[in-house]
């Protein structure tokens, strides 16, 4: 038996990189692009045994050298990463592995939240945190025909005003669900109260947010995927297993988007629900976009826009309540950051 110890391994150290890439490459893994903090596990010898990953409160790249499977060493990456992880405030935390190895994680207090057979699993380390999660939105269930959208709105246009707007005329509750996780230019506090305020005047439009059980493409791992298109599918494939339960807890009976010109995922992931949820019982309506002179509004042009100084072309493109916003000292510092990024569009 090694007496084993824990080492972190950072991207500028070259060695410890080449052994990772190696020992993941023997378990079928790639390196994930979205890391906070890598670890190895060595053995006596300085040999890599185990390594684990994590980034924002999900664990990932998580192998273990076949020489040294069978040793309990997933286990004690596991325990290293957990405890790290609550030294950043993290208690509730998320993993995606293979569907075959899910039993490991199951074994070690990791509960299955939903799955696409054969590619992954989604887990928590809570028993009942996705089952209080529904049960905390079924107190919002409406009555009549009830409809749901999902949106990031970063930030919020009038495409996504007339997307809500359409929802709520052909349906008794509209449930908007605003992307959680602060990954966009515009921070989600500040997104949802766009929303909030754009939407004031639609008495049937229930707003909510994804918590942690929309996923989305930063925190989706794609180091176990062979391409970008498979990520793609598998994540799309994902996020709807976990809707279906949504929907069920909300009385949904349908699924409103936009149809999309731009984006290849957002493309990508409305054909995929267009298949998925009828078998579910949940229609997917696929609207038009709002246009403004022949072109549909997109969150992405007016972010260009803005950072390319042209605020003015964007009134016509947002409501009243998000220009306010963008000439406030809170949108002054998001426009700052638009016109220092290196890309303001997400494919």
């Amino acid at each position: 038996m090694y007496d084993y110890y824990f080492s972190e391994i950072r991207p500028s150290d070259k060695y410890a990189m080449s052994e990772l890439l190696t020992l993941l490459s023997a378990e079928g893994i790639k390196l994930d692009a979205n890391l906070d903090y890598t670890v190895g596990l060595y053995d006596g010898a300085d040999r890599l045994a185990a390594t684990g990953s994590c980034y924002a409160s999900t664990l990932r790249c998580l192998a273990v050298s076949g020489e040294h499977q069978g040793e309990g060493l997933l286990g004690k990456v596991l325990t290293h990463l957990m405890e790290y992880q609550m030294r950043q405030g993290n208690a509730h935390l998320f993993l995606y592995t293979k569907t075959d190895k899910a039993f490991f994680f199951a074994d070690l207090g990791f509960t299955e939240i939903a799955r696409v057979e054969g590619v992954v699993s989604f887990m928590e380390n809570r028993k009942n945190g996705f089952a209080s999660y529904l049960e905390k939105l079924s107190g919002f269930r409406g009555q009549g025909r009830s409809a749901a959208i999902v949106m990031n709105c970063n930030p919020f246009t009038l495409g996504h005003r007339w997307l809500a707007e359409k929802t709520a005329e052909e349906n008794d509750t509209v449930h908007l669900f605003v992307v959680s996780e602060d990954k966009s230019f515009f921070p989600f506090k500040d997104r949802y109260e766009l929303v909030e305020k754009g939407c004031s005047d639609l008495k049937n439009v229930v707003l909510h947010e994804t918590g942690d059980y929309m996923i989305s493409s930063a925190v989706f791992p794609s180091y176990f995927l062979q391409d970008d298109l498979a990520v793609i599918q598998a994540q799309a494939k994902l996020d709807v297993e976990l809707f279906k339960k949504i929907a069920s807890a909300l009385g949904i009976g349908a699924r409103y988007v936009g149809d999309e010109p731009f984006s290849k995922v957002t493309r990508a992931y409305n054909e995929i629900m267009k298949t998925e949820l009828p078998r579910a019982g949940i229609d997917c309506v696929v609207l038009p976009r709002k246009e403004d002179g022949g072109k549909a509004i997109s969150a992405s042009n007016v972010r260009e826009l803005l950072r390319c100084g042209e605020l003015e072309k964007v009134r016509g493109l947002v409501p009243a309540t998000t220009f306010e916003y963008l000439n406030s000292p809170a949108g002054h510092e998001v426009i700052t950051k638009l016109k220092t990024a290196d890309s303001v569009t997400h494919y």
